[in-house]
């Protein structure tokens, strides 16, 4: 059974860090997957690695002890454990939301409700439409899930509001496909009276096909099975990510409200970038940590009953595997 741990937060708290540095954790023992649905893209940066609308199986070098009298070389390359990594792309979701609204232009036309390819092709004229990447984010979701190959799936989320629209979505499509489908239904009740009329018995033999039908149903299939894993604690935890700053805890806050509303389970929070050593002898340091204290006192104040998780501030831009088995050592399995 694959479990999912969602990270989520306000922009520029270290999400992408955090799901990485969790995905390397995971990684040596289990085969774990690392999804990025952030439009930003830094998952490949972070884990130094290309990474594409694919899932790829990466490789970390493994350092050997030097043998004088051998060929091979100090170093050599070795699967990371079973780490793998995708990067939910635009094509991608432009790809996913037309798949559905050719189904529905399809039906619609055998009804005689004339809607052409060119029609369709210039709803997409601009791209994809506003909602279509946390359509493909649910839709990838169910079926990295479903395949089977991973017994974790890490998902670095975009920044709040997107991510709060992510949750939405199954509830939101829901009913809008239920829509589509009671339209659908009563034409092609009209369209197959009219050919009967026509053709009579041969009506039967015109070919209709039911593969779109199919397919928009295991659409909202895939959209309740999104919902299903997203509200079960025994497979999903919802990490919140935020910095200590009195406006990261504010968005943290309305998150948090926001995720038990829809029933996503939250069981920890990982305040990122807290100084934890300021160098002896720096007055500007000792006020930094003072008042990092002030707010990590703020943070388990607001959320009594979430585990506190903070992680230590870097010094430069954290960024390859190195920085990332420092935050790793922190997290919680």
């Amino acid at each position: 059974m694959t479990d999912c741990i969602f990270y989520g937060g306000k922009g520029g708290v270290g999400k992408t860090t955090c799901a990485a540095a969790t995905a390397l954790k995971f990684a040596a023992d289990r085969e774990t997957l690392v999804v990025s649905t952030d439009p930003a893209h830094s998952l490949a940066d972070s884990l130094e690695a290309d990474i594409g609308s694919e899932p790829t199986e990466l490789a970390a070098p493994v350092a050997r002890e030097r043998d004088d009298t051998a060929t091979a070389p100090a170093a050599e390359t070795d699967p990371a454990g079973g780490l793998w990594a995708v990067e939910i792309d635009p094509e991608t979701q432009r790809e996913r939301y037309e798949k559905l609204a050719r189904a529905l232009a399809t039906d619609l036309r055998r009804a005689g409700i004339s809607l052409s390819d060119a029609e369709v092709e210039r709803l997409f004229a601009t791209g994809a439409p506003a909602g279509s990447d946390e359509i493909a984010a649910l839709d990838l979701l169910v079926e990295y899930v479903d395949a089977g190959e991973w017994d974790t799936i890490v998902f670095d989320t975009a920044p709040t509001g997107h991510t709060l629209r992510l949750f939405d979505m199954p509830e939101v499509m829901g009913l809008a496909l239920e829509t589509a489908r009671s339209l659908r239904g009563q034409a092609k009740r009209i369209g197959n009276a009219a050919r009967t009329a026509v053709l009579g018995p041969m009506s039967m033999m015109t070919g209709n096909s039911d593969d779109e039908d199919e397919s928009l149903e295991a659409f909202q299939a895939r959209l309740e099975r999104a919902r299903d894993l997203l509200v079960d604690p025994a497979r999903t935890e919802f990490r919140v990510v935020l910095t200590p700053e009195s406006m990261a805890i504010s968005e943290s806050e309305r998150l948090v409200d926001r995720l038990r509303e829809a029933g996503v389970p939250v069981e920890r929070l990982l305040v990122n970038r807290v100084l934890e050593d300021p160098h002896e002898g720096c007055p500007r340091c000792r006020s930094r940590r003072e008042r990092h204290e002030a707010r990590l006192a703020e943070v388990r104040s607001t959320f009594p009953d979430l585990e506190v998780v903070t992680l230590p501030e870097l010094e430069g831009e954290v960024g390859g595997r190195e920085s990332l088995a420092v935050i790793a050592e922190r997290l919680p399995i």
